[in-house]
């Protein structure tokens, strides 16, 4: 698979080179590789991605389980024996960065994370959620050139919200400790969720994401595009479009209305989970808090006061490339 992505960057040059970026998030576990050019071009060579659940039981615990850092290090080797693939006479060494966000964030114990990556020859870098806001719009910016957008990016234990023209730093960011997989574990006890359960949980997201978007609406930002990236945007499209296989190319800035985003919800929020497993379109891993993620997704929405958005496939992954080729 390939794709060409130009990015936005004030920098003067980039390190031309092969890179891979290694993104551990609360619910999912992803690999890009990818050349960079001197221009900052970057031609996609590999994904990877496999659900590992790393933030389980996170917001209640405080702590990573040994079991979920074990299914992200069994991940991560996959991934490295994948990436050794690439290595050639032209490219010996491939430039790798692995970064991990919310649910190592906000566990006590990320250092014994940190240490089990390191034994597999991984330095992981456990990034702040404003660092994560800033890459993941580096991403999300490369296809729009000179726009005014608007970033969402939801995890499964936070979402970040960035707004700005793509080419420039973010005129305002947020890392919100709300995600699919903090929502569910919050709000979520019935099989499907309940009316009131709901209610509740988009009543806590509105009110957690508020205050940020009255202040984007104070300052007079309006938004030309709101561009959704990761899993719960993706999924949407896949789930709209019926994909039996999944096909990044129909997935790629393809734009969602809200009746569109509503009636997917719609059909998600109906049925319980044995159900929704089976629903074409849908990663069955990503099934037990796919629902909180539209319900995050609709809020955006919302409070943005838009009725579409574009769904990217270039987000923090792309970020991290070329954030490391720009050094």
């Amino acid at each position: 698979m390939s794709a060409i992505a130009e990015p936005e960057s004030t920098e003067s040059g980039f390190q031309a080179g092969r890179y891979a970026a290694i993104d551990i998030g609360t619910v999912t576990c992803r690999m890009l590789v990818a050349d960079v050019d001197e221009a900052g071009r970057l031609h996609e060579l590999d994904r990877e991605y496999t659900i590992t659940n790393l933030g389980e039981g996170v917001d209640a615990t405080g702590v990573l389980k040994p079991a979920a850092m074990q299914r992200v290090a069994d991940a991560v080797a996959r991934f490295l024996d994948v990436l050794r693939g690439f290595a050639t006479p032209e490219h010996p060494a491939i430039t790798t960065r692995a970064m991990a966000t919310s649910a190592a964030r906000d566990a006590r114990n990320a250092d014994e994370f940190e240490a089990l990556m390191a034994g597999l020859g991984v330095t992981l870098s456990v990034i702040p959620g404003e660092r994560e806001a800033a890459l993941s719009f580096a991403g999300a910016s490369c296809d729009f050139r000179g726009e005014r957008l608007l970033v969402v990016d939801i995890g499964g234990g936070s979402t970040e919200v960035i707004a700005g023209r793509a080419g420039s730093r973010p005129d305002r960011s947020h890392s919100f400790n709300i995600g699919c997989r903090r929502v569910t574990e919050k709000f979520f006890a019935a099989d499907p969720p309940g009316a009131g359960e709901l209610e509740r949980a988009r009543a806590w997201v509105e009110e957690g994401m508020r205050p940020y978007f009255d202040e984007l609406r104070g300052a007079g930002f309006a938004p030309e595009r709101l561009v959704a990236v990761a899993g719960t945007a993706t999924t949407v499209v896949s789930i709209h479009e019926r994909m039996e296989v999944y096909d990044t190319s129909r997935v790629h800035k393809a734009v969602i209305t809200r009746p569109m985003l509503d009636g997917v919800a719609d059909q998600l929020e109906r049925v319980p989970l044995a159900q929704r497993e089976r629903i074409v379109g849908l990663d069955p891993g990503r099934a037990p808090v796919i629902v909180a993620g539209m319900v995050i997704l609709q809020t955006v929405l919302d409070l943005a006061g838009v009725d579409s958005f574009t769904v990217s496939e270039s987000d923090i992954l792309h970020g991290i490339i070329l954030d490391e080729a720009a050094r």
